[in-house]
C-alpha cells in the first residue's frame, strides 16, 4: 500500500501537490475513509449514505473526482456528482437536500499545483482536524475495511436552483445600475455568480471570468496584495463604484471601494452586520478573536450580541447552530450566514453589498470612512520563529496587566488597543493582528513593539 503523508491533512481540509501527495490512488483511500467517517458520525450503516461530490477547475479536478467518486461508490455509498462547482454550491447541495455529507476536489486559492478536498457532514458542518480529519488520516494510513460495494452515482445540475436561492436574500428590484468590476481570478466565480449580476442590470466590467486550471493571469488569492493590484487599477480606470474579486473556489470574496482602497474582512464584517441586524433586530453575530473592535461596536450598536469566536469555517459553522447567530464573518473573507445552512458564500457578501450601495446612495468609501477613521489595524502579519511556544510566553509576561484570553493564541486587551498572536497550524509562523483606537502612528508603534519582541 502506498505511503501517504501526514501532512495532507490539514486543520480544516485536505491539501497537497498533485501526484506528489495526492493521486488518483490516494483520492480513492479519501473517499473510502470518508464514507466510514461519515457513517461514524451519523450512527448510520455506510450502505445508508448519501453524499454530494463536486470539483473545480483545476486541471487535476476531473481525474481526481472520479477516483473520490470510486472510493465512495465502492462504499455503498450513493453519490451525487454535482460537476465543475464552486464550493458553496457544494455546501448549498448538502444543505438543501439533507444529505449525510459531501466532498469538494477544490485547493481553493492554492497555486496550480496544489490540490485537495474540503470534507463536509450532514448540515454541510465542516470536518475539522479536531473531528473527522484525523479519522480519516488513520483509516488511510492504518487500514480501511474491505469494501462493501454497492453504492452508485448520480449527476444533479444544480446552477438553476442554487442562483435562485442565493438571490432571494436581498431585493433584486432595488438593484441600481452600479458599475462593478469584477475579477473572478479564472476560478470558479464566473460561472457560479456571473449570471447573477447581469440579471441585475448591473454595468458590469468582467477581468478573468473564465475558468482555467493553468491560471494565466494571476494566483487566485485575493488576500495577496500582488494578485489584487489588477483590480484595483481597473475600480481607478473605469471609475467604478465598486470591485469584487473571488478566490479560486468562489467561496470568499473581496472588495475594493471607488477609491481603490481594498476593503479589510473585519470591516466588511461590521457592514454586513449592520445591514443584516435591521431586518433582524436583536439577533446574534459572531466574529473571529483577530477581528477590529468595530465589528462587536457595530453590533451592540445596533442591539445585537456580538460573539467572538475561533478563527476557522468548522468552528464558525459548529458554534452559528449552537448560539442561533444569523451571521459571522472571519478577517480572512469568510462570511457565514444562517439561512445558507450557516455555511460561507462567496456569492451573498456581493449581492447584500450591491443592495446595501443601491439602497443607501452611497459609495463604499463613504460607508467605511467612520469605521476607518476610529479603528487602526496592522492587517495580519506573519513572522518565521523557532520556538512560538516560547515566544507566546514571553509575550503573555510582558503585557501581564491586560486582559488575556486564550479562545485562539493569545489576545491581549487594553481600553485602547487589543492584539492578537496565534501560532500556524502548518508551519513555523506566529501571526500577528493588532489595532489601535488612538491613531495610525499608535498603532505603528505597538505594532513595531511586538514584532520586536516576536522577531527578536
Amino acid at each position: 500500500m502506498r505511503e501517504v503523508s501526514s501532512n495532507i491533512f490539514k486543520a480544516y481540509d485536505i491539501r497537497g501537490l498533485f501526484e506528489q501527495d495526492i493521486d488518483g490512488d490516494v483520492a480513492e483511500l479519501i473517499g473510502r475513509a470518508f464514507a466510514h467517517v461519515l457513517s461514524d458520525l451519523s450512527g448510520k450503516k455506510v450502505t445508508d449514505l448519501s453524499v454530494a461530490l463536486g470539483r473545480d477547475m483545476r486541471l487535476s479536478a476531473p481525474d481526481l473526482a472520479a477516483r473520490y467518486r470510486d472510493g465512495l461508490v465502492h462504499e455503498g455509498v450513493m453519490v451525487y456528482n454535482a460537476g465543475q462547482v464552486g464550493t458553496e454550491m457544494l455546501y448549498w447541495l448538502v444543505g438543501s437536500r439533507d444529505l449525510d455529507g459531501g466532498l469538494m476536489c477544490t485547493a481553493s486559492h492554492n497555486p496550480k499545483a496544489y490540490t485537495g478536498a474540503k470534507l463536509v457532514r450532514k448540515g454541510a458542518l465542516a470536518l475539522s482536524g479536531d473531528e473527522g480529519i484525523q479519522d480519516i488520516r488513520r483509516l488511510v494510513q492504518g487500514g480501511i475495511p474491505d469494501r462493501v460495494g454497492g453504492g452508485d452515482c448520480e449527476s444533479v445540475h444544480i446552477y438553476e436552483e442554487f442562483q435562485e436561492a442565493a438571490l432571494r436574500f436581498i431585493d433584486p428590484a432595488a438593484i441600481k445600475p452600479l458599475r462593478v468590476v469584477v475579477d473572478g481570478g479564472n476560478g470558479m466565480a464566473g460561472p457560479m455568480v456571473g449570471p447573477l449580476l447581469e440579471r441585475l442590470g448591473l454595468d458590469l466590467v468582467t477581468s478573468y471570468w473564465r475558468p482555467d486550471g493553468n491560471f494565466p493571469d494571476h494566483e487566485p488569492n485575493p488576500l495577496l496584495p500582488e494578485n489584487r493590484e489588477f483590480i484595483i487599477r481597473r475600480v481607478i480606470d473605469e471609475r467604478a463604484d465598486v470591485g469584487i474579486a473571488w478566490d479560486g473556489d468562489a467561496d470568499r470574496c473581496f472588495f475594493i471601494d471607488d477609491t481603490g482602497r481594498f476593503v479589510d474582512g473585519d470591516f466588511l464584517t461590521a457592514l454586513l452586520a449592520e445591514s443584516l441586524l435591521k431586518r433582524s433586530p436583536g439577533a446574534t453575530v459572531l466574529y473571529d478573536v483577530r477581528a477590529s473592535r468595530a465589528v462587536r461596536d457595530v453590533v451592540r450598536d445596533g442591539y445585537g450580541t456580538a460573539l467572538m469566536n475561533r478563527v476557522g469555517h468548522a468552528f464558525f459553522k459548529t458554534r452559528m447552530r449552537e448560539t442561533a447567530a444569523i451571521f459571522g464573518g472571519e478577517v480572512s473573507g469568510h462570511y457565514y450566514f444562517q439561512d445558507f445552512y450557516c455555511a460561507d458564500s462567496g456569492t451573498i457578501p456581493a449581492l447584500l453589498v450591491l443592495e446595501l450601495l443601491s439602497k443607501s446612495g452611497r459609495r463604499l468609501s463613504e460607508l467605511l470612512e467612520p469605521l476607518q477613521s476610529r479603528y487602526f489595524i496592522s492587517g495580519e502579519i506573519n513572522s518565521t520563529v523557532d520556538d512560538a511556544d516560547a515566544i507566546m510566553r514571553a509575550i503573555e509576561r510582558r503585557y501581564s496587566d491586560a486582559r488575556i484570553q486564550r479562545l485562539d493564541g493569545l489576545s491581549v486587551d487594553y481600553d485602547d488597543w487589543h492584539f492578537n498572536v496565534r501560532a500556524s497550524n502548518t508551519e513555523p509562523l506566529l501571526r500577528l493582528n493588532l489595532e489601535s483606537l488612538v491613531s495610525e502612528a499608535d498603532m505603528e508603534r505597538r505594532r513595531d513593539e511586538l514584532l520586536g519582541l516576536i522577531r527578536g
